[in-house]
C-alpha cells in the first residue's frame, strides 16, 4: 500500500520556469537561425539541365531548333527504341520503347529546360563595342521569347568573371543587358531567371555582385530580389578557404540571400589542381570530393546543385562534301561508332551525377539531348515500381502514428520519397497516372511537402 502511495506522490522538479527560461532563450534563437539557415528542400522544380549558347547566337527560338537538331540527330543514328538500347547497353527492351517514346516526346515539346546566354567561354573576348551590341541584341531576343512564349521554363545569363582583368567589363555588360530587358519587358523577367557569375574564388565577388543587382534592380524598375544569382564553382579556393574551413557556404552567404544555385565546372578545376588533360573527366576522385564538398556545405539550404559537363560530342567522324560522292557504308559505320561512344561516355557520367544526388548537368550539344534525357528517364523508372510501393506503405505508416498521436521522426525519408516522384514527374519521366498509383493524389503532389500531406490527412479524418 505504501508503495502504491508513493508511486502516486507528484513528481517533484527544483528547476522552475523562470530559471528554465533565462537558460533556453539562447538555445530557442540558436534553433531559429538554424531553421532559417538551413530551411531544407521546397520540392520546386529543379532543371535536369543547363544549356549553354554563345550570346552572339541567342535567338528568341533558340531552343527549338535545338530541339530539331537533337531529334535529327536521334533519327539519324537511333532511328528506334532496340538500337537506341544498343547504344547504352540497355536490356530490357520493354523499358527502352517506353524511354525512347518519352525522349521523342520531351524532344519535340520541351526539348531544354534551361538554358544560358553566355558571355563567357562560349562567347570569348570581344572589342567592347561588339560585346556591347550582342548585350542589346541578346537582351531584345530574351524579351522576344517571353512575349512568343518560346524560352524554356528557366533562363538566365553568364557574365564574364569577377577577376581584376574582366570584373569591369563583365558588370558592363550585366547592365547594358538587364537595363534593355527592363526597358522592354518594363522590369518584368522570364520566370526562373538568374545572373551566373563563373569561376568564385571568395566572398566578396559575390558580394559585389549582389550589390550591383540591387542597384540595377533600383534604377532600371525590378521588383526588388528579384535579380538571383548562380554561381559557378571551378576553383580548389571556392571549396577549401586559405585556412583548413570550408568556403563555400561563406560565399553562398555573401549573396545576401540572392544566390539560388551552384554548378561545378569539372575542366577548370581539374586543370587547377593539376590535372592533365587525358584524365580530366566527371568521374575523377578529385571531382568527386569537390561536389561531395558541396553537397556537405549546402545540404538542407535549399541551394540547387548541378554537375559539370561532357566535353566529348556524339558528332559524325566524316561528312560528304556537298555534290560531292556520298559515305561509304564503312564511314557511315566509323561515324555510328563515334556517336555512340559518346552517347555512352554521356549517358553514364550523368548516371553517376545521378546516383551521387546531382540531378542537374551541363549540356554542350543538341545530339547530348537524348542522352541527357534517356539516362534520367532511366534512372527514375528502373526504381519506380519499388518507389511507388514504398511511398505508400510511408505515408499510410506516417498518417496512422499521426492520428494515434504517436511521434513520428522520420519525416525527411518521407520527404525524400516525394521529392523522387517530384523530380520524374516534372521532367516527363513519369505520367501524372503513373504517380498517382503511390497512393498521393495530385493536389497532395501539388503541396510538395511530406508534412503537408500528413496534416491534410489528419484534417480530413477527423
Amino acid at each position: 500500500m505504501k508503495t502504491l502511495e508513493k508511486a502516486l506522490e507528484p513528481s517533484r522538479r527544483c528547476l522552475d520556469p523562470k530559471s528554465l527560461n533565462s537558460v533556453l532563450v539562447s538555445l530557442k534563437k540558436a534553433n531559429s537561425d538554424y531553421a532559417k539557415n538551413y530551411p531544407g528542400e521546397d520540392g520546386a522544380r529543379q532543371a535536369v539541365h543547363t544549356v549553354y549558347g554563345g550570346a552572339h547566337l541567342f535567338k528568341f527560338d533558340t531552343t527549338a531548333k535545338l530541339g530539331n537538331l537533337a531529334l535529327r540527330s536521334l533519327e539519324t543514328y537511333a532511328p528506334g527504341p532496340a538500337i537506341f538500347a544498343q547504344a547504352l547497353g540497355w536490356r530490357d527492351q520493354n523499358l527502352a520503347g517506353t524511354i525512347y517514346s518519352r525522349v521523342v516526346d520531351k524532344l519535340k515539346r520541351e526539348p531544354v529546360e534551361d538554358f544560358r546566354i553566355d558571355f563567357e567561354d562560349g562567347y570569348g573576348n570581344r572589342p567592347d563595342d561588339e560585346e556591347d551590341g550582342h548585350a542589346r541584341t541578346a537582351a531584345e531576343e530574351l524579351y522576344r521569347g517571353m512575349d512568343a512564349g518560346t524560352l524554356p521554363p528557366f533562363t538566365g545569363i553568364r557574365i564574364k568573371p569577377f577577376s581584376p582583368e574582366l570584373h569591369e567589363r563583365s558588370i558592363r555588360t550585366l547592365d547594358i543587358f538587364l537595363t534593355t530587358l527592363a526597358r522592354r519587358a518594363q522590369g518584368g523577367l522570364p520566370p526562373y531567371f538568374v545572373v551566373t557569375l563563373p569561376k568564385v574564388v571568395f566572398p566578396k565577388q559575390v558580394e559585389t555582385l549582389s550589390k550591383i543587382l540591387s542597384l540595377i534592380e533600383g534604377k532600371a524598375k525590378y521588383p526588388k530580389g528579384s535579380l538571383k544569382i548562380e554561381l559557378m564553382i571551378e576553383t580548389p579556393q571556392a571549396i577549401l578557404s586559405r585556412g583548413t574551413g570550408p568556403a563555400l557556404r561563406a560565399i553562398v552567404e555573401a549573396g545576401a540571400g540572392r544566390v539560388v544555385a551552384a554548378h561545378f565546372g569539372t575542366y577548370d578545376y581539374t586543370a587547377l589542381r593539376q590535372i592533365t588533360a587525358a584524365y580530366q573527366s566527371m568521374t575523377h576522385p578529385a571531382c568527386d570530393f569537390a561536389k561531395e564538398m558541396m553537397q556537405v556545405a549546402l545540404a538542407q539550404s535549399n541551394i540547387r546543385l548541378s554537375d559539370g559537363a561532357t566535353n566529348v560530342m556524339p558528332v559524325p567522324v566524316h561528312r560528304s562534301a556537298p555534290g560531292g560522292p556520298g559515305l561509304t557504308p564503312e564511314e557511315l559505320q566509323e561515324n555510328q561508332n563515334a556517336v555512340f561512344r559518346a552517347w555512352k561516355l554521356h549517358y553514364e557520367n550523368v548516371q553517376h551525377s545521378l546516383i551521387s544526388g546531382f540531378y542537374q548537368g551541363w549540356d554542350l550539344h543538341p545530339a547530348q539531348l537524348p542522352t541527357r534525357y534517356a539516362a534520367v528517364y532511366h534512372f527514375f523508372l528502373q526504381n519506380y515500381e519499388a518507389a511507388s510501393v514504398r511511398l505508400k506503405n510511408f505515408i499510410d505508416k506516417a498518417a496512422q502514428a499521426t492520428l494515434l498521436g504517436d511521434i513520428f521522426d522520420d519525416a525527411a525519408t518521407g520527404q525524400g520519397l516525394l521529392n523522387y516522384f517530384l523530380r520524374a514527374l516534372n521532367c516527363g519521366a513519369i505520367t501524372q497516372e503513373e504517380a498517382e498509383r503511390s497512393g498521393l493524389t495530385q493536389e497532395e503532389f501539388n503541396l510538395r511537402s511530406f508534412l503537408k500531406i500528413l496534416e491534410n490527412r489528419k484534417r480530413s479524418i477527423a
